[in-house]
């Protein structure tokens, strides 16, 4: 019975997500003239945008770790920076495995190379995404007051208004965000269990606590501040820089930007590979609102979120092979 369960639990977090992100950039891409691609890639794409994009988001990561190892040292926990930072490469690469299982295998990292408390850094992770929700709301709540008729335009046009019920119940999209909420609620669910198995522990429980805690013990909370807004901006700017590698998308404004850029993390919350067919949906939608085709607003979505995978691919593998010469060194130290 047992072998059973575990099995149903490995088929819930791995083929479902892939199941749910397929499905959806199925339903998306299902009329899709994928020959234009690989033109667009060679022959009209302007790479020195995307690099300095990915460089962005390489940024954004760094600081995420740095800013990890502040929350840590309130609690007696002091970690290399260089292993938060690896920790928080792996954690990524690890979420296209299994999603949001990122947060709890960067714990076991630095458990691993620093002997850090597992269940109090996992106390910083929540803490830490506390914040970063905190900020999504923020961002959100700016966005939604600058660009209110575009977003109900928006919801109009993927059939979630309210009134109109008949609309509602005969939209494909509709349909297609109400599945995206299940998902969410689903892994809520295995989230909050995860943690009850935790807490089966009190002296654990106690530590994961005093992790949540550990912000109102942050020695420089300036700094924590701004370590948060430059992994936002980073991470705002990763997104802004790529729409100038096309020309299609290169008019688009610093607030439309911003907008599809609320919109693309509110997406990724759908526990699918890096938020894969959520995220495509979602930036494709608001995109043809906003005057770009639905062809080209298809092939930025699929260069754009492509790439940006294959990067924490690569950061995750750096982050291996790093942690491996750590291991190394660590084992050569203790002849």
């Amino acid at each position: 019975m047992a072998f059973f369960k575990q099995i149903f639990k490995r088929v819930v977090q791995i083929v479902l997500p892939l199941l749910l992100g397929g499905m959806i950039l199925w339903w998306v891409y299902k009329d899709f003239e994928f020959s234009r691609v690989g033109y667009v890639m060679t022959d009209v794409m302007d790479w020195k945008w995307m690099m300095l994009s990915l460089l962005f988001g390489v940024l954004g990561h760094v600081i995420r770790g740095v800013r990890w190892k502040l929350t840590l040292a309130p609690i007696g926990e002091y970690p290399k920076t260089s292993h938060c930072i690896y920790a928080i490469f792996f954690s990524y690469a690890a979420n296209l495995v299994v999603p949001r299982i990122g947060e709890v295998s960067r714990c076991g990292v630095l458990r691993k190379y620093d002997g850090t408390s597992f269940s109090k850094a996992l106390g910083t992770v929540v803490s830490e995404r506390l914040v970063d929700t905190l900020c999504v709301l923020i961002i959100t709540g700016f966005t939604l007051l600058a660009q209110r008729d575009v977003l109900l335009n928006f919801f109009a046009q993927t059939g979630t208004r309210v009134p109109d019920l008949k609309s509602l119940l005969l939209s494909v999209d509709f349909y297609i965000i109400l599945i995206c909420i299940v998902a969410i609620v689903i892994l809520l669910y295995f989230l909050v269990r995860r943690l009850s198995i935790f807490g089966k522990v009190k002296s654990v429980l106690k530590n994961i606590w005093e992790g949540i805690l550990s912000l109102k013990k942050v020695q420089h909370l300036s700094l924590f501040i701004a370590y948060t807004i430059g992994i936002w901006l980073c991470y705002f700017l990763e997104f802004y820089v790529a729409v100038f590698c096309f020309p299609f998308t290169g008019n688009i404004g610093v607030m439309a930007a911003l907008l599809l850029f609320v919109v693309g993390s509110i997406a990724v919350i759908v526990p699918t590979p890096n938020g894969a067919g959520p995220w495509h949906f979602a930036i494709i939608t608001m995109m043809v609102l906003l005057g770009v085709s639905r062809e080209d607003a298809g092939i930025f979505a699929l260069i754009v979120h492509g790439i940006q995978t294959f990067l924490l691919i690569l950061l995750g593998i750096y982050a291996m092979v790093a942690l491996s010469f750590v291991k190394s060194n660590l084992k050569n130290n203790t002849l």
